[in-house]
């Protein structure tokens, strides 16, 4: 049990201090899913590994691989060890793999998988653990406004591995890509030493039953007056939680009174992944490079075009979040995005000359417009549209089938693109994007102003909730 003396009950602890590192947790979960971006075009010509897509598949999507199994074990075990302790893990693990990953034997690429594997449960874990540590330790008018900046220090990570990929380009092609999955380790030991100065969460503490503890706790982070209404406002919340664990199980998820609030929040983080985003964030520069015939090594700038339209459209999300209905944001989204990806299919098809940098337009329109719908807004639905007797597993199942998502297409892309011209390869993705728009329009209730309990019977009886207005 932890315990605390009365000297430190006098300690404050900064709210940016906490938000930093909240923060820095999702810069870091963005720097470790884009640093391969750029080193895997140096890693192909290092190892001559240009012919086997399936190798440059598992080697890509390893880390999402790993990460599946991260995420479904962070929740157990951040309740039996704590939320900060588990941080800890996670942060040593992606030091520990990142150093692995730089210094691999040659031709290790078995090896390499491998040690990506261990990195993705270690980000699995932090994904998941990270944010729900920061809606713990923040006050309730901020976690919202929280929520949503976690997407934009994503994108942010991502974009900053890009970068680091691009100056590091010029080095021998061996050590370049080395350099780039080493440095990798240096946000994990920021956030390893910064979360060493942070609390445990004061939830986790009432979980433990040990009150005094998450009271201390509080007396850090909140003004005197507010320390016992949110400690009993915890407690209830706990006991809440607790009392629906006990009297639901996963067979609960698929009962006709939750199914199809299950099947709608489940099936969008589903299709957020299938529609194929991150075959265009992992693999842009071999893209560009099979449009044009230049090498992949010498087409870093794209990824930084990328990570800034994510970048922005994350910042446009903050402005737009609580003027449009999610729904209306996800339809229009998803329809773009597929016709950036269909229409080129179509014109190459009508017009075979077309210059072949035409793809490359229409991903950045569907970058541009995946940015401020799909990208945040499955985990604002997500968030919203479970009710609290099942939000635990159904969430932990979101996530996961999220994972696997990411998984194949980061897998299966390479593989495809060997086998079929590149157009058609996007072509089947737009499809899939028009079909999650048929998805959301069938089985998607609106939940932007509507308290959890009006979703909860609405989408129980299967009713969409419409606002008048967007």
């Amino acid at each position: 049990m932890v315990t605390y003396t009365e000297k430190e009950n006098d300690k404050k602890i900064s709210s940016s201090f906490i938000y930093f590192f909240g923060s820095f947790g999702g810069i870091l979960f963005g720097y470790d899913i884009g640093v391969m971006t750029g080193a895997l075009p140096f890693l192909q010509e290092d190892w001559g590994m240009q012919g086997n897509a399936g190798i440059i598949g598992w080697i890509t999507s390893a880390v999402m691989f790993g990460a599946i199994f991260g995420g479904a074990l962070a929740g157990p075990l951040s309740d039996k060890l704590g939320r900060r302790q588990m941080i800890l893990i996670s942060a040593l693990i992606l030091v520990a793999g990142s150093v692995l990953s730089g210094i691999v034997p040659d031709y290790g690429q078995y090896y390499l998988i491998a040690i990506r594997m261990l990195l993705g449960i270690a980000v699995g874990a932090a994904s998941a653990l990270v944010p729900a540590y920061m809606s713990e330790m923040a006050p309730a008018r901020l976690r919202g406004r929280l929520s949503r900046i976690n997407q934009t220090m994503i994108v942010s990570g991502m974009l900053l591995s890009y970068i680091v990929d691009f100056l590091l380009k010029g080095f021998p092609e061996t050590l370049a890509w080395r350099l780039m999955l080493g440095l990798a380790a240096v946000p994990a030991v920021i956030l390893f030493f910064g979360v060493l100065h942070l609390p445990e969460s004061p939830r986790f503490l009432v979980r433990r039953n040990n009150i005094e503890a998450a009271r201390i706790i509080l007396g850090y982070i909140r003004p005197q007056n507010e320390i016992e209404g949110e400690l009993k406002q915890i407690r209830e919340t706990v006991q809440a939680e607790e009392s629906a664990c006990r009297q639901n199980s996963w067979h609960t998820l698929l009962s006709d009174k939750y199914r199809s609030l299950v099947v709608a929040g489940i099936g969008v983080a589903a299709f957020q992944q299938f529609q194929g985003a991150n075959a265009i964030f992992y693999y842009i520069p071999l893209i560009v490079e099979k449009a044009t015939g230049h090498a992949a090594s010498s087409q870093l700038m794209w990824p930084i075009i990328q990570g800034i339209l994510l970048v922005v459209g994350s910042l446009v999300f903050l402005v737009i979040a609580d003027k449009f209905n999610r729904c209306t944001l996800l339809k229009i989204g998803g329809t773009i995005m597929g016709l950036s990806f269909i229409l080129p299919a179509i014109i190459n098809s009508i017009m075979p000359g077309t210059n072949p940098m035409m793809i490359v337009f229409f991903l950045c329109i569907y970058v541009a417009f995946y940015s401020f719908t799909w990208a945040p807004l499955t985990w604002v639905i997500v968030g919203e549209i479970f009710p609290l007797a099942i939000r635990g597993r159904a969430s932990g199942m979101a996530a996961s089938f999220n994972w696997i998502g990411s998984f194949l297409v980061g897998l299966l892309f390479p593989i495809m693109t060997a086998s079929m011209p590149q157009e058609i390869v996007f072509a089947i993705f737009g499809i899939i994007c028009i079909l999650g728009v048929a998805f959301v329009t069938q089985f998607v209730p609106e939940t932007r102003g509507h308290t959890l309990e009006e979703i909860e019977a609405k989408g129980t009886k299967g009713e969409a909730l419409v606002r008048e207005s967007l």
